[in-house]
């Protein structure tokens, strides 16, 4: 019973460091970040640190993945009981309101970006790809209609990044609302 406590210790501690992780690599990227900065956020020593997480690679991963399985749990309470157009329409804007928070955004897209190493491209590819999937099955639609969402999410994931949704520029109303431009 004692062991169990002490998994479940770590794994609340491990829960911990990603959470504060998430706004360190999401302010200065993978290759910008130090597993030093990420323990002091975390209030723990890296030694420490090394113990919860292999590498740097591996708490990267992990974050990657925590952030693509928070959107699909975001989606699939948005799509409950809906299907198609509604499912599309309920998950977009579950993701409209996930955009506020700035550092899982961030996190998403230098998870893109550090898509340069193998393993963490293949991490990244296979956490979209399970997005992917849930979307499909959620929606039941054609590839073009995912293709189509999965596309405008992206634009406002970017519009996001820039702080630029406050912008009355014509562009930024054609991408937020294509309808009134």
């Amino acid at each position: 019973m004692v062991e169990s406590q002490k998994r479940m210790r770590a794994e609340d501690r491990r829960d911990q460091v990603l959470d504060a992780a998430v706004p360190v690599f999401a302010r200065n990227g993978y290759e910008g970040t130090s597993t030093e900065d990420v323990a002091k956020a975390a209030g723990i020593s890296q030694p420490y640190l090394f113990r919860l997480f292999e590498t740097k690679r591996a708490l990267f991963i992990a974050l990657g993945d925590r952030c693509f399985a928070k959107v699909g749990d975001a989606f699939a309470r948005a799509a409950e009981g809906l299907s198609g157009e509604e499912a599309l329409e309920a998950m977009g804007k579950a993701y409209q309101v996930m955009l506020a928070d700035r550092d899982l955004l961030l996190l998403q897209l230098h998870a893109y970006a550090a898509c340069d190493d193998p393993e963490i491209r293949a991490a990244t590819r296979r956490a979209f790809s399970r997005l992917w999937g849930e979307v499909a099955e959620a929606a039941s639609l054609p590839a073009d209609d995912l293709v189509d969402f999965f596309s405008k999410g992206m634009l406002l994931t970017v519009i996001a990044a820039m702080d630029a949704a406050e912008l009355r520029d014509a562009w930024v109303r054609a991408c937020l609302d294509p309808e009134t431009s």
